[in-house]
């Protein structure tokens, strides 16, 4: 399963389309804007129904967010202090996240090393555009809160 997430550039809070891989609309993502920390809802584009939540915990040393999938907490994600490649811990399901030496792509295995997950950066686009290219289907939402909360701790880094 494919998914592309567009960045709209011209918005005060995080706001995204996602986009299936015949390029449908499945979920609109539209972040609070006048809020300490981020704190971003995942809509379903049909229905106008909110399916998924993530929001950034405060006070923390490095960036570290709560991934909620239907009003359940699924598992938190936190940037790891590394020098040369990008890390993150990632408490679900036994997966883990690394990143290339750029930050522009990063895998998403599980515990027993098989792919989840790759999300690559398109470049020289208007606003940040990702591709993730996810191994089961039903993992789907879960996989786009991941690469929003990278997307969202790289803008708190950069």
């Amino acid at each position: 399963m494919k998914l592309l997430i567009k960045q709209r550039v011209f918005s005060w809070a995080d706001t995204y389309d996602i986009f299936d891989e015949n390029m449908e609309p499945i979920y609109e993502v539209r972040g609070e804007v006048f809020t300490f920390g981020h704190r971003i809802h995942v809509y379903d584009k049909a229905t106008g129904m909110e399916v998924a939540f993530l929001r950034e915990k405060l006070l923390s040393f490095l960036a570290c967010f709560v991934l909620e999938v239907g009003g359940v907490e699924q598992g938190s994600i936190q940037r790891q202090l590394t020098f040369l490649r990008p890390e993150y811990r990632l408490d679900v399901n036994g997966w883990s996240v690394t990143g290339d030496f750029m930050g522009w792509d990063y895998d998403v295995v599980d515990a027993s090393g098989r792919p989840v997950m790759h999300i690559s950066k398109e470049l020289f686009r208007w606003g940040d555009t990702y591709v993730l290219d996810i191994a089961e289907p039903k993992d789907g939402l879960l996989c786009l809160l991941i690469a929003i909360s990278i997307d969202a701790a790289n803008c708190n880094r950069g």
